[in-house]
This record gives C-alpha cells, sequence and structure tokens, in this order.
C-alpha cells in the first residue's frame, strides 16, 4: 500500500473534523472554541493541496472530498455559529441565516469547474467568510450595540444576506498564492496584509485597554471587510477604464 497518496486526504479529513467540531461548539454557544476550529481547518485547507501537488498524489477524489470537508468547516459552521449566536435574540427567526451552508457550498462547486479561478477568486473565498462571521459570533455585545437586541439581529441577517452574495458575485477576488516575493508582483496582497496587521494590532491594544479580550476578534472582522471593500474598489476601477 502506497502510504503517501493517503496523507493528502488524511489531512482533509482533519479539516473536516475541525469543522464539525465547530459545529458542535456553537450549538453550545462556545463560540470561541469554535471560531479557533475553523482557523485549524483553514490551515489543515491549505495544507492537504499542498501536500497533494509536493508528493504528486493529487486525484479526483481529493478534489471532492476536499469540497465536502470545506462546506463543513466554511459553510455550515459559521453557519450554525451565526444561528446560535442569533438565537437569544431571534429565535427560529434566525433560521434563515442557514441558507450560508447551502450558498458555500454552491460557491464550491463553482471554484471546481471555473477555470479562471485559478491564480484568483471569482466571488468572496468561504474561507474568509466564514472566517468574518466566526469573529463577529465572538464579540457578544454586537447584539446589544443598537439597544434592541432584536433590532441588531436582523441587522446581522441582512449582512448574512450580502455576504451569500458576494460568495457567487462575479466580482474578482485577489488571493494570497504568491510566485514570488516581489512587491510589484504582490502589491495588492502586500497593502491588504499591512493594513489588516495594523487593524490586528488596534484591535488588540483596543481590547486591552477596554479590559475585554473577545474584541481583538473585531481585528479579524474588520480585516475581512476592508479585503471585501478593497477588491471592490480594485473591481470598478478596472471597470472605469475599460
Amino acid at each position: 500500500m502506497d502510504i503517501k497518496k493517503h496523507i493528502p486526504n488524511t489531512i482533509t479529513c482533519c479539516n473536516l473534523l475541525c469543522g464539525s467540531a465547530a459545529v458542535v461548539f456553537a450549538t453550545q454557544h462556545q463560540f470561541v472554541y469554535a471560531f479557533f476550529l475553523l482557523i485549524a481547518g483553514a490551515v489543515f485547507d491549505l495544507f492537504d493541496g499542498m501536500s497533494a501537488r509536493l508528493l504528486k498524489v493529487s486525484s479526483p477524489l481529493g478534489l471532492q472530498l476536499d469540497s465536502l470537508a470545506d462546506d463543513i468547516t466554511f459553510g455550515l459552521a459559521p453557519a450554525m455559529m451565526v444561528y446560535c449566536y442569533l438565537q437569544p435574540a431571534m429565535g427560529a427567526w434566525g433560521l434563515p441565516v442557514l441558507v450560508m451552508a447551502a450558498f458555500s457550498a454552491l460557491r464550491l462547486a463553482k471554484f471546481n469547474i471555473d477555470d479562471r479561478q485559478r491564480s484568483g477568486f471569482i466571488g468572496l473565498a468561504t474561507p474568509a467568510n466564514a472566517i468574518f462571521w466566526g469573529s463577529v459570533c465572538c464579540i457578544p455585545e454586537l447584539l446589544t450595540a443598537t439597544g434592541d437586541p432584536k433590532a441588531a439581529g436582523i441587522i446581522l441577517m441582512v449582512a448574512c444576506a450580502l455576504s451569500c452574495y458576494l460568495l457567487l458575485a462575479e466580482i474578482p477576488f485577489f488571493s494570497f498564492k504568491f510566485h514570488s516575493l516581489a512587491w510589484k508582483a504582490n502589491k495588492t496582497a502586500y497593502i491588504f496584509l499591512i493594513a489588516a496587521a495594523i487593524m490586528l494590532l488596534c484591535s488588540m491594544v483596543w481590547a486591552y485597554v477596554l479590559g475585554k479580550p473577545h474584541l481583538v476578534f473585531a481585528g479579524s472582522a474588520t480585516s475581512i471587510v476592508w479585503y471585501v471593500a478593497l477588491n471592490i474598489i480594485l473591481h470598478l476601477s478596472q471597470k472605469k477604464h475599460l
């Protein structure tokens, strides 16, 4: 038996298990644990494809398994986190947010058959969407920010609908597949990473000053908003020059 051909699929299954565990923690309102399981899943997702290429054992089975695992970790898990987060304010009225899992599945299927997405993305990538919503769910104050938890819940449900649209939108998003470390070739990605690092640092300082550690997650959520905004600006700028 050639063991090395099973290594990438084993890593992919670790991704799937992280997503499954995140769903369990979400139902227990342990959102921080669920968030870090999403991050762990993202790390496994990075290394399964990398290991398949390095070991030269890529296979159609691995591709399908990867998409199934990704929909659990970056589709179902964040959708369940949002639903459980909204439950105290919205009850069963929060169920529509679960469509995020379906939109994520469509996004992943689209990626698999779209040759335009070899070096970048068309539509928001599911891991970025998952990290955003995972971060949001780790900030309990958001539900009381307006003074009316139901109003805040409705706003978050509208934001969820917007993120579902972005998953399938015909908007180019840059990826972080660096072919070199040159500034010129990766200028946009470097600008984003520098700004994101500043946002994360500011959120850490903010959390420390206010004595509320969970406010650190505002930095990761804001970074994803910046990523989306930057790509939309670039897209509109390119359309303007056509």
